[in-house]
């Protein structure tokens, strides 16, 4: 009698320890639920946007240089070279006044002596000059780039720098391809969260990455940014990284 009554009483204890935990998991459980519905639930997901863009600005140099023992005389021949440079542009179809000439550098070349050190005489002088234009006409200042040393056939001894291309417009673009981005990156936050039950909430925070802007079809990519200056036509390309609440 007395083995039934404590086995009574080790089953009630049993009963109560077993209905004790279930309360305390459903406790945890509903904690756990509140903290993944809390506001800390974010998702960070980053998100893309790609345009083409025109180069709508051509930035051209050129030099040229003269040689002489005299100063005057290098000097003047530097000049006649000038005028012949001019010439040749504004034929080309360049107004004068869009043709910018840098001020003359001038380098002094001493006599070498037999020992291969330079003695303090002076062999000669050489002068340089730049020319520079800008133009929103891009393909002629880019035919003019690749001619212009035709000017040595006029004795001067010229030499032609590739192109610089530009898009103005680079400062408005940029806002705008955060946008983008910031877009795709919402895109791509409810994509996820489609097969979950979950929706996506406010943005809680955005990172924006660094501009690369490439030649068309480029992988190049840097982690300080991309601005290509050699292609007519370019690629801009955005990343931000969003935090969303998730609902």
């Amino acid at each position: 009698m007395l083995d039934k009554e404590n086995k009574n009483v080790v089953w009630v204890l049993v009963s109560f320890i077993l209905a004790a935990g279930l309360v305390i998991s459903s406790y945890i459980i509903t904690i756990g639920i509140k903290e993944v519905k809390g506001p800390d639930n974010t998702l960070s997901v980053k998100g893309s946007a790609k345009k083409q863009i025109t180069s709508d600005l051509v930035v051209w140099t050129g030099s040229f240089s003269t040689q002489s023992q005299s100063l005057s005389d290098a000097y003047k021949s530097l000049k006649d070279s000038e005028g012949k440079v001019r010439d040749y542009l504004i034929k080309q179809g360049i107004k004068e006044k869009d043709i910018v000439f840098s001020s003359i550098t001038t380098s002094t070349n001493y006599v070498m002596l037999m020992n291969g050190t330079y003695s303090n005489q002076i062999d000669s002088y050489r002068l340089y000059q730049n020319v520079e234009i800008q133009s929103n006409e891009i393909q002629k200042i880019t035919d003019i780039s690749r001619n212009a040393t035709d000017l040595i056939n006029e004795g001067v001894e010229f030499q032609s720098n590739a192109p610089q291309y530009f898009y103005t417009k680079l400062a408005d673009l940029k806002i705008d391809m955060i946008a983008l981005a910031t877009q795709d990156a919402k895109a791509r936050a409810e994509k996820m969260l489609s097969t979950t039950g979950n929706k996506v909430g406010k943005l809680s925070s955005a990172n924006v990455g660094v501009f690369q802007i490439t030649p068309l079809y480029s992988d190049e990519i840097s982690d300080y940014g991309i601005n290509d200056t050699t292609s007519i036509e370019k690629e801009i390309t955005s990343v931000v990284t969003c935090d969303f609440e998730v609902k």
